[in-house]
């Protein structure tokens, strides 16, 4: 049997919506991501929604539109996937890294004002929403308020999560999604800022467009369409198409359904891993919900040991490392797919050389590289997830 590590939720309603734009002979930017945009904007609750072709792109725009520029800091977990530090780096601003709470792989918001009083001058503060988990979103808020400090939610894996009922994406300025296949809705590649600023979205829907004053659609059914538009300000070209405007919109409609059906698996996950003292398991505070776009577990051999990881040295990490890769590759012998989390930002080659980082400067982000298990998650099947139960003691019990 073969497991993915995660399956997108594609059917003929799919494919009804995309040769839509397909006919009509309007592929660019237009009808189909407008709707899309607005279905997003009443599903998340946030008043405006600009798609762009990428999560990195929405990032990128984002801190453009809030004057980051050359020297200027901004504050980003240690423990993400590298994108959201390389936006930082294309606007050649600097990149301050904040370690994570092992417990959520979430920035730790208790080590973000001791980095602000200690860098002084930080801009922005991109948390980042892991794997679906939101970050302590009111106290990251609340200390930004306090330093007058824009926040840009990464919530790249967050769609469907939520605190106290309130979606991701709108807690800070500025909130971006991905829709890469891994991601609980797709458009194939695509991503969407959201905001609760007119002038913000404004200023968004022209970066996105190369700086046009006006879009091809509009200006297409307008009179006088073959005028070309102002174009005052330096823009990029990150426009969705609008085939990936009619996918996301028909993915929108089946949202519910497959959060619903993660939120199975992943209970399920809990139902038949708990006992096992290798793993620990995504833990989910009161009143937050865990979309589950990743199902990403620790391992740490003996549950005594978790408490004490951040204080264990690099070699001892290494060698736990060294199980939690056989752990992996025998699943994979297996059929199954696993991934680790995600990365480390400071000990890839870039960021460490750069920067002269060391493993030991985010310890807690350094385990999280080293341990972290990521299983398949995705609208399975009964037999598969049993597959995946049995294949996992089997191994577990291979190596003890």
């Amino acid at each position: 049997m073969k497991i993915p590590i995660t399956r997108p939720v594609l059917d003929e309603k799919d494919l009804e919506y995309i040769s839509k734009p397909i006919k009509s002979g309007w592929l660019v930017q237009g009808p189909y991501v407008k709707e899309f945009e607005e279905k997003f904007v009443e599903y998340t609750g946030a008043k405006y929604a600009i798609a762009t072709t990428s999560c990195t792109t929405a990032l990128h725009l984002s801190l453009i539109a809030l004057g980051v520029s050359e020297n200027d800091k901004v504050i980003v977990p240690a423990f993400t996937f590298v994108a959201t530090a390389n936006v930082v780096e294309y606007l050649r601003a600097k990149p301050i890294f904040v370690d994570i709470n092992l417990k959520t792989f979430n920035i730790d918001e208790e080590k973000i004002e001791e980095v602000i009083l200690k860098e002084k001058d930080i801009k922005v503060i991109i948390p980042v929403n892991l794997f679906g988990l939101c970050a302590n979103l009111p106290r990251i808020i609340e200390i930004a308020d306090k330093y007058n400090i824009e926040v840009v939610e990464d919530s790249a894996c967050a769609f469907g999560s939520y605190i106290y009922n309130k979606h991701s994406g709108t807690f800070g300025a500025l909130g971006c999604f991905s829709f890469h296949p891994r991601k609980v809705i797709t458009t194939g590649e695509g991503g969407i800022i959201i905001t609760n600023s007119y002038k913000l979205a404004e200023n968004l829907r022209i970066l996105r467009d190369h700086g046009a004053s006006k879009n091809d659609f509009l200006r297409h059914n307008s009179k006088y369409s073959f005028l070309l538009p102002e174009y005052n300000v330096l823009g990029y070209n990150y426009r969705m198409t609008d085939i990936q405007g009619a996918l996301g919109v028909s993915q929108l409609l089946k949202a519910d359904r497959i959060l619903s059906k993660r939120r199975e698996v992943a209970k399920k996950y809990y139902k038949f891993l708990g006992d096992i003292d290798y793993l620990i398991l995504p833990f989910v505070p009161d009143n937050y919900e865990h979309s589950f776009q990743s199902f990403v577990c620790l391992y740490v051999r003996d549950r005594e040991i978790f408490s004490k990881l951040s204080k264990i040295s690099i070699e001892e990490i290494d060698k736990l490392s060294e199980e939690r890769n056989k752990i992996m590759f025998y699943l994979e012998e297996m059929g199954i797919s696993t991934r680790q989390g995600t990365h480390a930002l400071h000990i890839l080659g870039y960021y460490k050389n750069k920067y002269n980082l060391k493993p030991v400067d985010f310890i807690n982000s350094y385990v999280a590289d080293k341990l972290s298990i990521s299983l398949p998650i995705y609208d399975m099947t009964d037999q598969e997830f049993e597959y995946i139960i049995d294949s996992i003691r089997k191994v577990i019990n291979r190596i003890k």
